[in-house]
């Protein structure tokens, strides 16, 4: 059964930084692609990066290029989001997902079920 849980989200002050871990469970992890993507409250789900488990090639959203960087820990089945200069707009809950979730929802192939972890960037 597939399971993805994830942690670390926090109140953190403009211009801080995060680190967002998913543990996955019930598959192989380094053979899959996997993703992160947010939701802010009262909006729709957006894609925030990418890692290709065979290559391990990395993408970001744009609105996050430069600032968040997705890893993968293989051994241990780990999914993370490290995030820095956090701004207001990063306020979201984030999700990891298993597949490739992209900028175009139309283009998803990409699941996520977890509770996802809140991440509020504050004064």
């Amino acid at each position: 059964q597939v399971q993805l849980v994830e942690s670390g989200g926090a109140l953190v002050p403009p211009g801080g930084s995060l680190t967002l871990s998913c543990r996955a469970f019930g598959f192989n992890f380094g053979t899959y692609h996997m993703s992160w993507i947010r939701q802010a409250q009262g909006k729709g789900v957006v894609w925030v990066a990418n890692i290709y488990g065979d290559a391990g090639s990395r993408y970001n959203a744009d609105p996050v290029q430069g600032r968040f960087a997705i890893s993968s820990d293989n051994v241990e089945n780990i999914l993370y989001l490290q995030m820095k200069d956090l701004t207001v707009e990063g306020t979201a809950v984030y999700f990891c997902a298993k597949g490739v979730c992209t900028a175009v929802p139309d283009d998803w192939d990409c699941d996520y079920g977890g509770q996802g972890t809140q991440v509020t960037v504050s004064s």
